[in-house]
Parts: C-alpha cells; sequence; structure tokens
C-alpha cells in the first residue's frame, strides 16, 4: 500500500486559507469590534454544529455584551489558521488542532475551558464485520479515520494501533479519512469501509437518536481515556475578557434551562478551567506518530 503522506500543513496551505478567510470578511481589521467571532473544527455535520451553536452563541453574546456570531469553517486547517491570525476570538479545538495552533501562532493561543468529559476522553473502533473481533484483526481490511488533523478520529486512534503492532499504512488493505465522525459511522454502516474510529462521544450520540443500528454496528475496542477538546483564544486577548470568557462557561449550570440546554448540546456535563500542559501527551503522541514537524 503507497504510505499516507505526513499530516503537515504547508505555508502555502496556510496563506491559501487564511485569505480565503479574509474574503468572507473575517480580516482583523475589517470586522466590527461589535461582534464576537467564533469558530469550530468541522468535526461533525455543518448542520450539527449550527444546531449546537445557536444557543451558545445567544448566552455568549449575552453575557459579553456584543453579538456572539457562529461562522463555520471547511476543514480543521482553516480554523487553526483563523486562530492563529486573530480572525476570530474563540475557536473550539480538539487537542492536536490546539497543539497545531500552539505551533503555528508561535505559542501565542491559550486554552480557556474544556469540558468535563474531556479530561478522560476516549476513541471507539467499529466495525460490521463478523470475523473483526480485535485491533490484530483489522489487518487486511479498509479503514476510516476521520479528519486528518482530528484527535479522537485520528491521531489517537492511530497511536493506540502502532502501540499494538499495527501500522495503518502498512497493514491495513485501505485507509480513508472521512473528515468527521458521523461520516466514518456513515461509512462503516453502509459497507463503504470495514472498519473506522471515531469519538466515543458522537459515537453515544448517534446511538441515543437511533441514528446507527447497534445490532449491525459494534464497538471492537475502546481507548485508554486522554485529553482532548477546549475552547481557546489568541494571547493577546486582554486578560479581562479572557476572565469573563471563562466565567461565563464555568457559570453553565444544568439546574438552569438555559444551562441545561447548552450543555446537552455540547455534550457536556459543566466546563471547567484547562491549560496547554494538558496536551503535552497529544503533542508526544503526533510527534511520535510523525503526524507533527
Amino acid at each position: 500500500m503507497q504510505k499516507q503522506p505526513h499530516l503537515h500543513i504547508s505555508r502555502r496551505t496556510l496563506l491559501a486559507s487564511g485569505a480565503a478567510l479574509a474574503a468572507t470578511g473575517w480580516a482583523t481589521g475589517a470586522r466590527a469590534q461589535a461582534v464576537f467571532r467564533v469558530t469550530a473544527i468541522p468535526d461533525e455535520s455543518p448542520t450539527e454544529l449550527a444546531r449546537k451553536a445557536a444557543p451558545l452563541m445567544k448566552y455568549l453574546g449575552e453575557r459579553l455584551g456584543v453579538k456572539a456570531e457562529f461562522t463555520p469553517v471547511n476543514d480543521y486547517a482553516a480554523c487553526v489558521e483563523a486562530l492563529a491570525n486573530r480572525q476570530v476570538d474563540l475557536a473550539w479545538l480538539g487537542g492536536f488542532t490546539f497543539v497545531q495552533a500552539l505551533q503555528r501562532s508561535g505559542g501565542k493561543v491559550v486554552p480557556l475551558v474544556q469540558r468535563e468529559e474531556d479530561k478522560h476522553f476516549r476513541s471507539v473502533f467499529i466495525t460490521t464485520q463478523d470475523g473483526i473481533r480485535s485491533l490484530a484483526d483489522l489487518k487486511g481490511h479498509s479503514f476510516s479515520f476521520g479528519s486528518q488533523s482530528s484527535t479522537s478520529g485520528h491521531l489517537m486512534p492511530r497511536s493506540y494501533l502502532l502501540a499494538a503492532g499495527i501500522d495503518p499504512d502498512r497493514d491495513f488493505k485501505r485507509v480513508a479519512y472521512s473528515g468527521a465522525h458521523d461520516a466514518t459511522a456513515a461509512a462503516v454502516a453502509a459497507g463503504k469501509v470495514d472498519a473506522g474510529t471515531l469519538n466515543i462521544s458522537v459515537w453515544e450520540k448517534l446511538l441515543a437518536d437511533k441514528k446507527v443500528d447497534a445490532s449491525r454496528v459494534r464497538v471492537i475496542y475502546t481507548t485508554p481515556a486522554y485529553y482532548d477538546y477546549n475552547w481557546t483564544v489568541h494571547a493577546d486577548m486582554p486578560a479581562a475578557q479572557r476572565e469573563r470568557i471563562t466565567k461565563a462557561f464555568l457559570d453553565l449550570s444544568p439546574a438552569t434551562p438555559e444551562g441545561k440546554e447548552i450543555l446537552d448540546l455540547q455534550r457536556a456535563s459543566k466546563f471547567v478551567p484547562t491549560s496547554a500542559d494538558n496536551y503535552k501527551g497529544i503533542e508526544a503522541a503526533a510527534r511520535n506518530a510523525g503526524l507533527l514537524k
């Protein structure tokens, strides 16, 4: 099998992403100060991301005294670029995209909060094939990751495969990248690939919504826990504004109707403070897997 290229976002790609964002009016100098701009890695369908964002934007706008606006991006690299270049004020990142943003910005991004669940996040490996019962059984089969820049849909699953003595680029019949967790589940369910991996949060939501037939698609392996998603800002943001954003998230409570709606949509029990040190393990895994230069 042809070896998949290492994930390395070139300067040309980043500049192109930045130009595209500027063309849509995201450039810092062009935007009105009264708009607080938020984006997120596109790890789920655009419809789902918009649904999850709407009440949170209303809440943040009220807490910060500005209009909070969610603007989606086409891929993970564009999200990293938007934050690094201060084209957005707040970004929802995975652990790996946080590490990439930290590298891209020269250390000038700051994670503020994460869900309680992100302190012990996991990925699941799924299949419909009767002959696949363990990671070792995946050899010789077609397999789908999510986005190449996904922590829970690529980096950490790849790390655990390598630790089990399985090199996806050598041992799998074919490797695909679906681009999103729900797309991976759909590809496995439809028989487009023999198996795949996605984050446990999306998997459990798909099961709860009966969007996956649990009698056909089953989990063969759940990874150990690792740190994952967070809400991150650029380090140039004034400390007082960072504190207001952090407090807004920490104040969300399931005891209020508004808090319960937002937390349920974010699949969170609550938000807690986080720090860059929590993602050192993600950075090490990315370097060991050859996915970070």
